[in-house]
């Protein structure tokens, strides 16, 4: 996990070093003030006399007040410093480290197959991106400064406590051991339920993400009230976990005091009868007022070094679960690679299915995809057609190996997928998706996602065959319109044509439509079918849809039904020999003949969206 993890320093590593080599000079700095402070007391009670200033040095026992004063004051601007250096360093370390860490996640994310995404969730990926990386961020923090800075301060303090108290500061030494193991006992109490709560906060997000999504569904039947419900109850369990893990790393503060406060009793208690007693102390140490009262100081800070371990410990604790959950995403693998030395051509469009089947997980019990065996010429217009549920989108999904295949063999122009370089393949299929996805930029912007090098004229070109030129055009700023994020200022229908346009850029060997036409009106519909057929007819069109208008002049009509192919035929040939075709058909034409095909209709007509 660490090793993972250190990757993302990369160059913040200069700043990481740093950070700690300051911090190591504040604490010397800072452990030799008590030292030069009880040398400053001695020179007080000089029994010649006090001296306020000398400009000659002789010896650390002839200084003047004012030579202490002024050691003092250099020391001390030295040690403020150094401990500016070092948190500057650290900032930039940890935010720097962070930086990194959410870019190495992203970047990884982008190449997950949809079985990666589906094995984590979105809303798991947020969480590891934000929550999760904040807290290693944090810990981070204090690890390269706190946890550097803490047992420095006790090395140092525990010598220079057995310099001026000899035997007394083994009180000191003695009572980290106990406080070490009760620090510990919290951690490992903690640690399950830190790794619960985080799953939780996955379902907080969830349920927002959920909302926020589905908002216009939430109002339209009236579910605030459950909603609230639904995600009152999230918030409540994560408060519940939360609350009881900080009970118990509460207890780190009032244990810290009352080890604090019972050693600084047994030093003024034990020290006080060694002085009255004049019982020596061992390491060369003479036990007086002055170097007592600096005991103190240096107890002080080896027990505020512990104290800052615990909440170094605390810190640690929550996001070493924080931590496991992002190496999981930087050491998983995706589940579609290319081979090591790939096909980097498509022949042509043609798609070949053998014996295919296919499940979403290897642990389903039931495929989705069975015995398919389907083979589609090169230039072909394919139109498919189901009920819901009948797997059509898996099936066009394995074309662009967007998923592997279970058992079977899928063929592009004549070449197994998996022997292509995934990006040549996805260069050369290209997919409307069912869910259409705009992002926030100008119309130009999301034009060339499908060709980033594309000129102006092919743009308008592409938006042309997509029925699409004439309404960019009606818009103010024309093709530099601003596009809202998820092309929420454009209607259902005009999102579909800018991706069809978009689509259309990538001048692929395979056009495949998931019900992407869904909100147009029949009569845009059957303009972009003719397009396809006058302007790209080498191209392979597969077309998803759930109107039998928007298939009847395909050259083949397939039908699916549970994962299987039911028939394959011409419209003429399925319509009353197929029992599902022949269903949909008539239940879509009920009332009157549908006017369908272009030669029964005025392709000339205005153009109407389905918001």
């Amino acid at each position: 996990m660490i090793k993972t993890l250190s990757k993302s320093v990369r160059e913040y590593k200069v700043a990481s070093i740093l950070s700690p080599v300051f911090v190591s000079f504040e604490v010397i700095l800072e452990c030799l003030l008590p030292f030069v402070i009880k040398n400053l007391m001695g020179a007080i009670k000089n029994e010649n006399g006090i001296i306020l200033w000398q400009w000659e040095w002789t010896s650390w026992d002839s200084l003047s007040i004012g030579q202490y004063a002024l050691i003092l004051i250099l020391m001390s601007l030295a040690s403020l410093a150094c401990g500016a250096l070092a948190g500057a360093f650290c900032a930039k370390a940890s935010a720097g480290f962070a930086k990194n860490l959410r870019k190495d996640m992203y970047y990884k994310i982008q190449d997950f197959s949809f079985e990666n995404i589906d094995k984590f969730s979105t809303s798991s990926l947020v969480t590891r991106m934000t929550t999760d990386v904040t807290n290693v961020q944090m810990a981070y923090m204090m690890i390269i400064r706190t946890a550097i800075r803490s047992p420095l301060m006790m090395i140092f303090s525990a010598i220079m406590a057995f310099v001026m108290g000899g035997n007394l500061a083994w009180i000191f030494v003695g009572v980290m051991f106990p406080l070490a193991a009760i620090l510990l006992f919290i951690m490992i109490k903690t640690l399950p339920l830190f790794r619960k709560l985080f799953k939780k906060y996955d379902n907080l997000n969830e349920s927002i993400q959920e909302n926020v999504k589905g908002i216009r569904v939430v109002k339209s039947y009236v579910r605030e009230d459950y909603e609230k419900k639904k995600f009152d109850k999230a918030a409540t369990d994560l408060q519940i976990d939360f609350t009881k893990a900080e009970r118990i790393l509460a207890w780190n503060n009032p244990v810290m005091q009352f080890f604090f406060y019972g050693v600084l009793s047994a030093v003024l208690f034990v020290g006080s009868y060694l002085i009255l007693e004049r019982i020596p102390v061992g390491f060369g140490a003479t036990l007086n007022s002055e170097s007592i009262s600096q005991l103190i100081v240096y107890g002080m800070q080896i027990l505020m070094s512990l104290m800052m371990f615990s909440m170094i410990f605390a810190m640690v604790t929550m996001s070493i679960e924080s931590a496991r959950r992002i190496c999981e995403v930087l050491q998983e693998e995706s589940t579609l690679k290319s081979p090591e030395n790939p096909v980097t051509e498509v022949k042509d469009g043609s798609v070949d299915f053998e014996d295919v089947s296919f499940k979403y997980s290897a642990a389903a019990e039931k495929n989705v995809l069975e015995d398919i065996d389907l083979h589609i010429k090169s230039g072909e217009t394919i139109g498919i057609i189901g009920g819901t549920g009948s797997s059509k989108t898996s099936l066009v999904n394995l074309i662009s190996r967007l998923y592997d295949v279970t058992s079977g063999t899928v063929k592009v122009g004549g070449v197994d997928v998996k022997k292509y370089d995934i990006e040549c393949l996805r260069n050369n299929v290209a997919v409307v998706l069912q869910k259409n996805e705009l992002f926030s930029g100008s119309v130009k912007d999301n034009l060339r996602w499908g060709d980033p090098n594309a000129t102006d004229e092919e743009l308008v070109e592409a938006c042309k065959l997509a029925q699409a030129d004439e309404f960019v055009r009606s818009f103010p700023d024309g093709y530099d319109t601003h596009i809202e994020q998820g092309g929420t200022n454009v209607s259902g229908g005009q999102k579909q044509r800018l991706c069809i346009a978009r689509a259309l850029l990538k001048k692929p060997k395979i056009l495949i439509l998931d019900d992407s036409t869904s909100a147009v009106d029949t009569q845009t519909d059957a303009l972009i079918r003719k397009a396809f057929r006058e302007y790209i007819p080498s191209t392979t069109k597969i077309i998803i849809a759930q109107r039998t208008s928007s298939v009847e002049d395909a050259d083949r009509i397939i039908i699916m039904d549970n994962g299987r192919i039911d028939a394959v035929g011409t419209h003429s040939e399925l319509l009353g020999s197929n029992e599902i075709y022949t269903e949909v058909y008539n239940t879509q034409n009920k009332g009157g003949k549908a006017v369908s095909s272009l030669s029964e209709m005025d392709v000339e007509g205005g153009e109407e969206d389905a918001r």
